[in-house]
């Protein structure tokens, strides 16, 4: 028989609330996160091909700007949704650094707030403006809900990137806030860089998600006017954003260098300081301090983490920070396999951008192959596993602390014993949100297939007519 005692303690982890309560946030997290691409870059695509129909009265492009804005109203609602649910978790799951920080912390989302709302205004007035407005006036409506979604995204992320450079407050001896600066708060320093890779990564992502379901329709032998204007315009988005996402992503990575060394240390396996610090790929480290398996390029992590010294610069390891002031060997692999995967499939991504930059520099038209539509169809899911690694690189990177060199995570977490069922709870509510979210945008497509054209039965900027004959239908695959 288990002894009474041993019983009791495997009940007490069982119920261990910070375990819980980062896991509901990580799975919360991790699925609002897909839907911030698309809320953020769906309007700037939709403007594109809103801009092109007017100015080329081109018919194929405003039928899509019409399709993509209701595309668009479903996913901001849902993300709405998610997102609602993460600012409350912050008070659920963490009341303690909510408790000690929250005058600090909760400025940024009080601006996203005021952005949130003015991208959900002018979300409605585009999206009703379009049999009740003039052609332009009914453009310029939807330019601000690009303007509020990318700063509303800067918002969000300069919440985050203080918790990785807080400041901007004054504390007394009793560790009560007393002065804040809101500016400071705002604008700390992993701010500026933080939010350009985000909002870079938004339009990558949502650019690569978009082409990726036309993709899939070319391949399925839709090769009409529709689906070609439709891939180019989110193609060339993200096509665009991956070359400036590296160049911004290596600058991100020497500001960690410079301010979180034991983040740097975990990312590129350094367990002891030392120069001439080998670039690893995958591998792991070991208890004992020893890295298994992987491929080491000589030198390389020293030279990229600053390329004036090469080889010789300097690398911390993790053993010049104590045991609980740095990452554990599990959060250490955890960040470095992260980092290989982001990097990894980076660049692959960048790759597929060359291939079609160049095509289309030379020979004026899309890559025609199906090994190319097929890596094209692909990138989407790929994408998002590159953004998802990297916020693991982000957040586990910075473990133990929440507010980093300030506050552990143990001592923010919350201390009710009850948090495994509200994470079974989110679990099962979120995968009901993701399963109808998937569902309604598969029968609105399929409407849209049924009606070839403007699914209202006229065309938009005109006067409803209830005897104008509907259009011959397309064949298409709405996203």
């Amino acid at each position: 028989m288990i002894a009474s005692g041993t019983v009791t303690a495997l009940v007490a982890e069982a119920v261990n609330p910070v375990p819980w309560a980062r896991a509901q946030m990580a799975f919360t997290l991790a699925f609002h996160i897909v839907l911030v691409p698309l809320g953020v870059s769906w309007a700037f695509m939709t403007l594109i091909a809103n801009y092109r129909a007017i100015k080329h009265d081109d018919h194929d492009a405003l039928v899509l700007a019409q399709r993509w804005s209701k595309y668009m109203a479903v996913t901001f609602a849902v993300g709405a949704v998610t997102g609602t649910v993460l600012s409350f978790e912050f008070g659920l799951l963490w009341p303690r650094f909510m408790g000690v920080y929250g005058d600090a912390f909760g400025i940024p989302f009080a601006f996203e707030g005021l952005f949130f709302f003015t991208e959900a205004i002018f979300v409605a007035i585009y999206l009703f403006g379009w049999r009740r407005l003039k052609p332009w006036t009914h453009f310029w409506t939807g330019v601000p809900i690009v303007v509020a979604g990318v700063f509303g995204a800067i918002s969000v992320v300069a919440a985050n990137a203080w918790m990785n450079a807080p400041g901007g407050f004054t504390m007394n001896a009793n560790g009560e806030i007393t002065k804040v600066e809101p500016l400071e708060v705002i604008f700390n320093k992993a701010m500026p860089l933080q939010a350009a890779h985000m909002v870079i990564a938004a339009y990558l992502v949502g650019g690569f998600l978009v082409a990726s379901v036309y993709a899939t329709g070319m391949l399925r032998g839709r090769h009409d006017r529709y689906h070609r204007i439709a891939f180019t315009i989110a193609f060339t988005v993200a096509a665009v954003m991956t070359p400036i996402q590296m160049g911004v992503g290596d600058t991100l990575a020497r500001w960690v260098y410079d301010n979180q060394p034991e983040k740097f240390a975990a990312i590129e396996l350094v367990p002891t300081t030392k120069s001439d610090v080998p670039e690893t790929l995958l591998g792991k480290l070991n208890a004992d301090g020893t890295i298994s398996g992987g491929i080491p390029i000589p030198g390389l992590a020293s030279w990229l983490s600053d390329p004036s010294t090469g080889k010789s610069t300097v690398v911390q390891g993790l053993n010049s920070e104590a045991l609980a002031d740095r990452p554990t060997i599990r959060e250490t692999n955890t960040v470095h396999l992260a980092w290989d995967i982001m990097v990894g499939l980076a660049s692959a991504l960048f790759l597929l951008s060359v291939w079609y930059g160049l095509t289309w520099l030379f020979r004026r038209h899309l890559p025609k192959s199906r090994a190319f539509l097929w890596l094209a169809a692909c990138a989407g899911v790929l994408a998002v596993i590159t953004m998802e690694a990297g916020w693991v690189v982000t957040e586990v990177g910075r473990q133990p602390w929440i507010v980093y060199n300030q506050m552990r995570v143990e001592e923010a977490a919350t201390a009710n014993t009850g948090v495994w069922i509200t994470f079974i709870c989110v679990f099962a509510l979120y995968t009901a949100l993701g399963v109808t979210t998937i569902l309604v945008l598969r029968g609105m497509s399929k409407r849209f297939r049924r009606s070839g054209g403007f699914i209202e039965g006229d065309a938009p900027y005109g006067p409803a007519d209830e005897g104008a004959a509907k259009p011959e239908p397309v064949k298409e695959a709405a996203p």
